[in-house]
Parts: C-alpha cells; structure tokens; sequence
C-alpha cells in the first residue's frame, strides 16, 4: 500500500523540535458500527466527527506538539490546514506504518498516535504522554480494560512495527523491547476512555453530545 498526500506536506511539515501527531480514522461512515442499536447512521457519522474534532483541538492545545497530521482514506470535515495521508482501506497498522515511514523520511523522531475517539482527551494528556515518551523513546496509554492501546509516543529514528489489535498493549510492549526501548506506561482518563459501545456513550455528556445528535 502506497500513501498518497493529501496537500503539499513537503512545504508543510515543521522541522523544528517538536512532536508530530498522527490521528487515524476510518471513512467516517464506517466508524463505530458497534453503535449502530443505539445511534443511526447520520448520527454516528456525526458522533465522529465530533470526537476528531475534540482530538484536534487537543492536539492544538498541547504544548509539545508543532505538526498534526490526519490519517485516513477521506478528508471529510478536517480542514485544510491540516495535511491528510490518505490509506487504501487495508488497515489500520499498515496505514501507522507507511505513515510513520513517511514521517521519519522527514527526520520527525517524535511520532504519537492517536485515536480520533478520545473524546474527553486534553492538551495536558497529551504533554504528559510526550514526556514519558522522552524519557524511555516509547510510552504507551491503555484503554481502559489495560489490554488494549489508546495512544502511542515514539521518540526514536527506527521503524515500529505496530500491533492495534487484539492484546496489543502487551504486542507494542514488545515491539519496544525489540526495538531497545524502556517502556513507559500513562494512565490518563483522558487517554483512557474511548468511545466503542453504547455503554459508552452513557458516560458521555448527553447535553454535549446525543441530545444534539439524536435531534
């Protein structure tokens, strides 16, 4: 799978100090399909956008970040001022990892990723996940099960084989060893909680978010 740019990320990307973010979604109209009991289509649909946007904006408000770039097979609402590497639909890890690739080709050697459904996620988590990162070259947030990975800080020059997935706390764990990196794990709620099922949703503020959307 080869990566196309979206907008001119040459003459875009900052190569000053900083971190890079990368944030991965899917076309919006196949995202969170597990809510399709409680939500309609265009309900959903909107319920992402709303949740990238919130990334976003937390991306912007962090202070250890100078580059966002979106991964994904659609531009969709993501404005234009941020550049889009757009994937073939053949998953999610090959997409990180064409990316990543991408990125080091640049000499970014400070890569996190993110999921676009963290929707209570702040410019703080995201510092705090960066200077963990820092501090070993690799740190990692789980989900809230602590099976699974809700974010990943890279600070390293290698590539990274990444394993979102099934058990992949354990796998990016791994990988790190493999790699020589020290581990660093960030529990955050803001990292913690993502948005997958309708018991989820239930957590969510229902003025900020459903009432709007189930309008």
């Amino acid at each position: 799978m080869s990566l196309t740019v979206l907008g001119d990320l040459t003459g875009r990307l900052d190569q000053r100090r900083g971190t890079c973010v990368l944030i991965a979604i899917k076309e919006r109209l196949r995202c969170k399909t597990r809510l399709s009991e409680a939500l309609a289509p265009a309900a959903r649909a909107q319920l992402v956008r709303e949740m990238l946007a919130a990334v976003l904006s937390a991306a912007h408000a962090a202070q250890t970040v100078r580059q966002i770039i979106v991964v994904s097979p659609e531009r969709d609402s993501v404005s234009a001022e941020i550049p889009v590497l757009a994937d073939s639909g053949e998953g999610l890890n090959s997409a990180l990892t064409q990316a990543h690739r991408v990125l080091r080709d640049f000499g970014s050697r400070e890569v996190v990723i993110l999921p676009a459904d963290l929707p209570t996620l702040t410019g703080t988590d995201i510092d705090a996940l960066v200077r963990a990162g820092r501090s070993g070259g690799f740190a990692l947030a789980p989900d809230t099960a602590g099976t699974g990975t809700n974010a990943l800080c890279l600070v390293s020059a290698q590539p990274f084989c990444f394993q979102f997935g099934p058990d992949s706390k354990r796998l990016h764990l791994q990988e790190a060893v493999l790699r020589g990196l020290r581990s660093e794990l960030v529990r955050l709620p803001g990292l913690e909680f993502d948005v997958d099922t309708p018991a989820d949703l239930q957590r969510l503020n229902r003025q900020q978010w459903l009432t709007r959307l189930q309008a």
